[in-house]
């Protein structure tokens, strides 16, 4: 016994400690070497584990991601119905430039924390970016019901709301995308599904809450919902690999701004922002302004988001079929071609319920292929770091389209002039992407990329 144990390492520091527990009991002369793998194990952790790409543990990660979706782009997708409140009722002190300041400052940070978000997340994974999220949005939330002044709700919703959604968000997705490879496009379809569904039904309960109940009562509603979904998420999302802390060089923080393709993509997605946003945000004042009765009006939104909820399904499941880089590409074109060719020239009200579902369906793979598609040419270790700058940008963006477009409407060109900008730049943004593509594929149109 005496000559096995000698073979083992031995702390020299534990010497005299170790002779006392030998003179007690014999049994504790010997070193668990089932402690020593363990500590092993902890101190050097094994290889990454495959994606599994399905199985009970998966799932359940994209049901997490799917409740912070409903909470995150879902809440996004209902800015409109505050802004009009805050307009016509709460803030009618305020310019209409300066109430716009709110929801496009929710835009912002949501996106624009994006590469300190992931950085974290890459370093210390997503277990308290999430529960410090969760706590921030729904204390937003409660601070907005009971507020009563500008300064108060830009902080409470503007800015505090939004931070926490900052954090809720880009991790889980993060996650999502650890635990699937080949169906990877499908369980994306899936989790995003919940901003559409939160975006066809917060604004209509939210309308009708404010009407019935008053506007305090109806944002203590949504808080409570988002309570509900924000624990299952808690409980529910995990990394496959835990998260791996190491120094982050200069170097690796200017890598993606040096290669072409990752360039590309993030001028794409900048440009196809304004394309983006311009129909959610504004697609209900153009048509008020064109006669549409206003008992309609209030469904228009939650209608392009019932087109988005088949939409990001849709590209999400062909993606992993096809490319995910040729779905994106064909349908945000036509996203772009339905702005030009029917919002543009005709503001009946059945033209305008049409290209509200056509374009909720088109664009819906702007939200959920966009982490597919850096995942496609980063590698998984900066995904966090990179997916975070690409959010950034495109923050830029969602902060500054709502003073553009107002600017465009009220000059003389008008709601035409709206329409132009917007489904021109979808149009440039999309060609940004595909040369993107193409510098990976050439002109091989057939090519699954």
């Amino acid at each position: 016994m005496a000559d096995s144990d000698s073979t083992l390492p031995v702390d020299k520091h534990n010497d005299n400690a170790e002779r006392v527990d030998a003179k007690s009991s014999s049994s504790d002369q010997t070193v668990s070497p089932t402690h020593d793998a363990e500590k092993a194990a902890r101190a050097e952790p094994g290889p990454p584990r495959t994606a599994p790409d399905g199985g009970a543990v998966a799932w359940l990660v994209v049901l997490g991601c799917w409740c912070t979706s409903f909470c995150s782009f879902g809440w996004l997708n209902s800015v409109g119905v505050f802004q009009e409140y805050y307009q016509n009722e709460l803030l009618t002190s305020y310019s209409t430039s300066a109430v716009s300041w709110i929801p496009s400052l929710e835009i912002f940070f949501m996106m624009a924390m994006g590469p300190i978000v992931g950085a974290l997340y890459d370093r210390y994974g997503p277990r308290w970016l999430l529960l410090t999220g969760s706590v921030m949005h729904v204390f937003g939330i409660m601070m907005t019901s009971i507020s009563d002044e500008y300064y108060q709700i830009l902080l409470a919703q503007g800015l505090c709301s939004a931070l926490g959604v900052s954090m809720i968000f880009q991790p889980t997705l993060a996650c999502a995308a650890g635990w699937f490879d080949r169906r990877r496009g499908a369980a994306f379809g899936v989790l995003f599904t919940g901003s559409s569904i939160g975006g066809i039904v917060l604004p209509i309960l939210v309308t009708h809450l404010i009407r019935d109940v008053g506007f305090g009562w109806a944002m203590r509603t949504c808080a409570f919902v988002m309570l509900g979904l924000l624990i299952i998420a808690n409980l529910t999302v995990r990394p496959l690999n835990p998260p791996q802390p190491r120094k982050v060089t200069r170097a690796e923080l200017m890598k993606p701004m040096q290669e072409t393709q990752f360039q590309l993509l993030m001028i794409g997605m900048f440009l196809f922002t304004y394309g983006f946003y311009a129909p959610i945000n504004y697609l209900p004042a153009q048509a008020v302004s064109a006669g549409m009765s206003p008992n309609l009006v209030q469904y228009l939104v939650p209608i392009l988001n019932a087109g988005s909820l088949f939409g990001r399904l849709f590209a999400g499941f062909v993606g992993d079929k096809i490319g995910r880089y040729n779905v994106f590409i064909s349908v945000c074109y036509l996203s772009g071609i339905f702005t030009l060719a029917l919002w543009l020239p005709d503001s009946r009200n059945a033209a305008l319920i049409a290209f509200a579902v056509l374009f909720g369906f088109f664009s819906g793979a702007y939200v959920s292929l966009l982490t597919p598609l850096i995942m496609q040419i980063s590698p998984m270790a900066e995904l966090g770091f990179r997916t975070g700058m690409m959010l950034l940008v495109m923050a830029i963006g969602g902060l500054t389209t709502n003073p553009i477009n107002g600017a465009i409407v009220d000059s003389p060109s008008g709601w035409a002039g709206l329409k132009i900008f917007s489904g021109i730049l979808a149009l440039v943004g999309t060609t940004f992407v595909l040369i993107a593509r193409v510098k990976k594929t050439g002109w091989k149109l057939l090519v699954r990329y």
